[in-house]
């Protein structure tokens, strides 16, 4: 098959709807496939060299605002009040305490979820107010945590009477059998809070990171900080939420140019 075949084939999934991403895999198989043969000495050379696929869409992350912030950090009580009103009788209120402390710190830190379930009390400096992050690649960082996370997460250890064991998990799944807490149990209780919150229930977890960066970023940090915070190997990973300081920028623009 020519090259016209195969612009043929791009224009056709055009057409049909496929998006960017769609496209790209496609053809990205169709490399290998040519490569293979290349390889093998069925052909001397790809028909797909030279054809330009449309570039792939970045789509923003979606972050929550401070108001929507501050609805889902208060859900976890009124989750549990409206449980006490419910069965009319004594309700445990330690899942919701650690719930409340969960989101705190995710928050807080910027971290993703599988950090948060990895972190242990030695982890915690607490005159120093950091956490000690081990992140992707097994790459640690310090990152700092608000009194607001060190507060909720000293009430939720008074409640269960936490052991101080330098190893153990900042967070239980099972008070009882001190069992670590896992990404399926915080995002199965997030889409809980979501909706006592009126929030879209599929949110995920990682949308208190976005909004975590997207909250420093307006409120003036800079980006080299944000990497720092977020653990980003990369800046460039880190310039998608430049997208989302615009608002921001236009009001510095506003305030300062002569002729705005």
């Amino acid at each position: 098959m020519g090259r016209d075949v195969f612009r043929s084939y791009l224009r056709f999934l055009g057409r049909e709807g496929y998006g960017r991403s769609s496209t790209q895999v496609r053809f990205s198989a169709l490399r290998s496939f040519y490569k293979f043969l290349i390889g093998k000495g069925q052909v001397k050379q790809s028909p797909l060299r030279n054809i330009i696929l449309p570039r792939k869409e970045h789509h923003l992350p979606q972050f929550l605002t401070l108001r929507q912030i501050q609805a889902l950090l208060e859900a976890p009580a009124k989750a549990y009040e409206a449980k006490c009103k419910q069965k009319k009788t004594h309700v445990s209120s330690d899942a919701y305490i650690r719930d409340s402390a969960v989101l705190e710190t995710l928050y807080s830190c910027g971290l993703r979820i599988s950090e948060l379930c990895g972190l242990l009390v030695e982890d915690l400096l607490w005159n120093e107010q950091l956490v000690c992050v081990k992140g992707k690649g097994r790459k640690e960082r310090m990152t700092p945590i608000g009194m607001h996370a060190l507060d909720s997460i000293q009430r939720y250890w008074d409640m269960i009477g936490h052991p101080q064991d330098p190893e153990v998990p900042v967070f239980f799944a099972n008070t009882a059998k001190h069992s670590v807490i896992y990404p399926r149990l915080i995002q199965a209780r997030l889409k809980h809070y979501l909706v006592i919150a009126g929030l879209d229930p599929s949110l995920t977890p990682h949308k208190l990171r976005h909004s975590f960066a997207t909250h420093l970023l307006n409120a003036g940090a800079d980006l080299r900080s944000i990497q720092e915070l977020l653990g980003h190997a990369h800046l460039v990973t880190t310039q998608i939420y430049t997208h989302l300081g615009t608002d921001r920028i236009k009001g510095v623009y506003d305030a300062a140019h002569p002729r705005a």
